[in-house]
C-alpha cells in the first residue's frame, strides 16, 4: 500500500509538472513546481514532489547552500558519511555549502518538500539500491 497519496495533489502548492530538466539525476518519477524564478533573485525555490521510491543523485551544492522544508510524505536524507535521516511533515535539513548529500521518498510513501537554493548544483553518482534497500521503513 502507497502512504500519503494526497502529496500528488500538492499539500500546500501544486505539485508540478513532471521533472523532465532534471530527470537524468533522478531514480524514480519526480515533479517540480518553480515557486520563485525571478532572475533578480539569487535563490531558486520550488516545490519538489517524489514519488514513492524516488530519489535524487548525490550531488553538492557549490558557492550556496540548500534548505528543505518538508511539507508532506515520508522521505530520506543523507550526508557522505553519516546515516539517513527519516523525514517528515514539518522537517527541515540545512545543507551547508561543499556538502555531498542526496534526498528522496521512502519505498512507499510520496515525498514533498520545498527546496530553496543558492549556488551551483555538482550532479554526481546516483544512491545505489543497495544503500536505498538498507534504509528502514518508519
Amino acid at each position: 500500500m502507497t502512504k500519503h497519496e494526497e502529496v500528488k495533489n500538492g499539500v500546500i502548492f501544486p505539485i508540478g509538472e513532471k521533472n523532465e530538466a532534471f530527470s537524468q539525476y533522478f531514480i524514480g518519477q519526480s515533479y517540480l513546481n518553480n515557486l520563485i524564478s525571478d532572475p533578480e533573485v539569487n535563490v531558486g525555490v520550488g516545490n519538489v514532489t517524489f514519488e514513492p521510491g524516488c530519489r535524487n543523485n548525490w550531488h553538492i551544492h557549490h558557492d550556496g547552500f540548500q534548505l528543505l522544508l518538508v511539507t508532506g510524505g515520508e522521505g530520506w536524507y543523507q550526508e557522505e558519511g553519516e546515516p539517513a535521516q527519516f523525514l517528515k511533515s514539518g522537517d527541515v535539513i540545512v545543507t551547508h555549502d561543499g556538502v555531498k548529500h542526496w534526498h528522496g521518498a521512502t519505498k512507499d510513501s510520496w515525498f514533498e518538500h520545498i527546496a530553496i537554493t543558492a549556488g551551483t548544483p555538482e550532479w554526481l553518482e546516483p544512491v545505489s539500491d543497495e544503500i536505498y534497500s538498507k534504509l528502514a521503513e518508519k
